[in-house]
């Protein structure tokens, strides 16, 4: 998928989700008349920004994370720093997450600044360059404001989830009003929790996108790079299916998968692609056959419900950018 398509279908999403939205409060305020629903959607928005301020935090604390010092770990410094030099942005921190599963995830806000975080089953499972490229996907996140644009975008549905409902509930133990207004807050709230579904998949579909477009972003700023995040995507499901196979307490690691590099929960599913276009044997053959592997219906309808790309997919967007 070439740059220009990405950042064209980014668009795209955003003004679609934007656009959606928009019409329906149009239609929403337009027939609801004197129902206040500025509250809620002002409460809903302070509380989504509240929520992206204090992130850093909660993720620090469910995912055990902490600032490595350059003592602790001076070449993963250097590397970090050359690759935000390259992706022309300020050095993040970096962080360390004491799980075993192998990932790593950009955050931030405000308070606490941006953030590069890799586990330390990522540093255990990847080569030294694939630990490289895999950074460079993530300052990619940081390089497209992906955390700032993904909570935006984010807010409007889970806005039409509570309208909708806190409309069905008034509808069945609410106040009726001269209009017969039960009907009416039942349909509506219908109509509101189906946006929310839309928009959750527009949501989803963005999210995929900017997975490709961080993919890209590693590419430029990585020498061979294509190559590099192609094995170490491939090593990252891997490892992660055997860990799960081992560990059922990490299947509560993916509550915040969307951050991931990799989503863990896809992780089989991944696999089973992948050994079906024969996609596997030392690291230089790991990406060498799998151009001829069909995507079938059921991967794309799987990959609708998905924050990150079909894997396959994925590995063809990095072969082509090499």
């Amino acid at each position: 998928m070439g740059m220009l398509k990405l950042q064209a279908s980014m668009v795209g999403t955003v003004a679609a989700i934007i656009g959606l939205s928009t019409l329906f409060f149009t239609i929403l305020l337009s027939l609801l008349g004197g129902f206040d629903i500025y509250s809620l959607a002002l409460f809903m928005v302070f509380f989504n920004v509240l929520q992206w301020l204090i992130a850093p935090y909660l993720v620090d604390a469910m995912y055990r994370v902490r600032k490595v010092s350059r003592s602790e770990e001076p070449e993963l410094h250097d590397l970090v720093d050359r690759l935000s030099r390259r992706s022309g942005v300020k050095t993040p921190q970096l962080m360390i997450a004491r799980i075993p599963i192998p990932n790593a995830f950009a955050y931030g806000s405000p308070l606490t600044g941006n953030r590069v975080a890799v586990t330390t089953g990522l540093l255990e499972t990847l080569d030294a360059e694939e630990v490289e490229a895999v950074v460079g996907h993530e300052l990619g996140h940081l390089r497209h404001r992906d955390v700032q644009v993904m909570m935006f975008v984010s807010i409007l549905p889970a806005l039409f989830y509570y309208i909708g409902y806190s409309m069905i509930w008034s509808s069945a133990y609410g106040r009726r009003d001269d209009r017969g207004g039960g009907a009416s807050l039942a349909m509506v709230g219908f109509f509101s929790v189906l946006l929310y579904w839309v928009l959750t998949l527009f949501t989803l579909y963005l999210s995929r996108l900017r997975e490709y477009y961080a993919d890209r972003h590693s590419s430029s700023v990585v020498e061979d790079g294509p190559r590099k995040l192609s094995e170490g995507l491939v090593k990252i499901a891997e490892s992660t299916e055997r860990l799960r196979g081992r560990h059922r307490n990490l299947n509560n690691m993916s509550s915040l998968k969307t951050l991931f590099i990799s989503d863990p929960d896809s992780a089989r599913r991944d696999l089973k692609e992948l050994y079906q276009a024969k996609v596997w044997g030392s690291d230089q053959e790991l990406v060498s056959r799998y151009l001829g592997r069909k995507v079938t219906t059921t991967d794309e309808f799987a990959e609708l419900f998905s924050t990150h790309p079909n894997m396959v997919k994925r590995l063809r967007a990095l072969q082509a950018a090499a």
